[in-house]
């Protein structure tokens, strides 16, 4: 209960949170599809001689779909006894690689809804947790692409494996023209084209998580952090104040270029006037005690 009152599930509404708990529901549909398949087709086998017939032939097959395991009984159409024949082809590698990422991508997707409610704010100290996190959902998005696309080469060859028209080409009593072959009842493939669906599902929905999980781990900030002083310089704002509070407002450009003139003006200035003044005030005095 203590768990429970302190999760933060508001995170669910989030993004993050949100697509976290649809790929863990695609994840159960795709490995359960494939991994839980069985199928099975039926063929007749009519013979010349009536008695030596096998009118219903089931074959069953499901995964992981090693098919040149899987066996039946075929008439001869020369005798009572039958002979066994094996199906072609083995698609378990590319099944069991399938169903292998949907358990793990279950599993990791269940961690990761736990550690959003319950350790939301330890995955977001240092950043550490999203980084581990962005690059485990990167892993994940490659491998069901790859799996994806794996299985549904395979599946193609098991559904070409696995027609009763193709089967009957492997029993050589249907070569002959006197006894008839043919298909009963085909194999239900709906739920194996249902698994290959849901891969390429989990394939954009791991994709399309990678952004929200980046957004988490800093490296955007960081990013935009060093390509900001890469960029064309400006001044600061705290020499553009001072200098404005310097020459803008503390003083006036056009006083301080006068006060540079000013001197001289008044030096000229009190030439002329001294000039003036002691040429017609005191000029003679001057003049006189020069001459004492």
């Amino acid at each position: 209960l203590n768990l429970v009152s302190t999760g933060q599930f508001t995170v669910i509404k989030q993004p993050l949170g949100f697509i976290k708990i649809l790929q863990w529901f695609f994840a159960i549909f795709a490995f359960s599809t494939c991994g839980g398949y069985s199928g099975v087709f039926r063929m007749s086998v009519e013979c010349q001689n009536r008695s030596e017939s096998d009118l219903n032939i089931e074959v069953e097959f499901g995964y992981p779909f090693r098919l040149h395991q899987v066996w039946f009984d075929a008439p001869t159409c020369k005798g009572p006894e039958p002979e066994r024949l094996f199906l072609v082809g083995n698609n378990s590698s590319s099944a069991e690689f399938f169903v292998t990422i949907g358990v793990f991508s279950f599993l990791y997707s269940m961690a990761a809804i736990s550690v959003y409610i319950f350790l939301l704010e330890k995955y977001r100290e240092g950043n550490k947790g999203a980084q581990a996190d962005f690059v485990v959902t990167a892993i994940f998005t490659f491998m069901w692409l790859v799996s994806s696309s794996a299985w549904a080469k395979g599946l193609s060859d098991v559904k070409r494996a696995t027609d009763p028209d193709e089967v009957i080409n492997l029993i050589p009593a249907c070569d002959r023209e006197e006894n008839r072959c043919k298909e009963i009842h085909e194999p239900v493939m709906s739920g194996l084209n249902t698994s290959v669906a849901f891969g390429f599902c989990n394939v954009v929905l791991w994709a399309g998580n990678l952004w929200f999980v980046f957004k988490e781990t800093g490296w955007l900030a960081s990013f935009a952090g060093t390509y900001m002083p890469s960029g064309e310089k400006q001044p600061a704002p705290d020499s553009i104040g001072q200098g404005h509070g310097q020459e803008g407002y503390g003083q006036d450009p056009y006083a301080s270029s006068q006060g540079g003139y000013q001197p001289e003006y008044g030096q000229q200035g009190g030439g002329y006037e001294g000039g003036g003044y002691n040429q017609y005030g005191q000029g003679e005095p001057t003049s006189f005690s020069n001459e004492m």
